[in-house]
């Protein structure tokens, strides 16, 4: 399982690497060329529509979101933020870990 998870976390960082590489890579064609064409995109562009909804478009496939309905229909489901109970999680274990060593340090020194 833990495997899995840093295949997982390693796999989604390169991902993500590829992606901004990409991003970049364009930006700099532009620079280079002094002017941008229409049929030329980003690797991944985020806009704001007339109607308040948000345009996200990656690797020229485009999606439309009304944020709202979205954050209705989650609130909905009651589905939780898996890395805010991950970032509790962690928070708690390295709390007990640092309270056991102080705790081992003080009886060290208190003998």
């Amino acid at each position: 399982m833990k495997f899995m998870m840093q295949c997982f976390l390693l796999t989604t960082i390169l991902l993500f690497g590829v992606l901004l590489g990409m991003q970049t890579a364009q930006q700099g064609l532009v620079k280079m060329k002094g002017y941008e064409e229409e049929n030329m995109s980003g690797a991944f562009t985020i806009s704001k529509t007339k109607e308040g909804e948000v345009e996200a478009s990656v690797l020229g496939t485009t999606r439309v979101v009304d944020l709202q309905e979205k954050q209705k229909v989650l609130e909905e489901r009651k589905i939780f933020n898996l890395f805010s109970s991950l970032g509790k999680q962690l928070a708690t274990t390295v709390q007990s870990t640092i309270e056991k060593a102080v705790e081992a340090i003080h009886n060290v020194l208190s003998k």
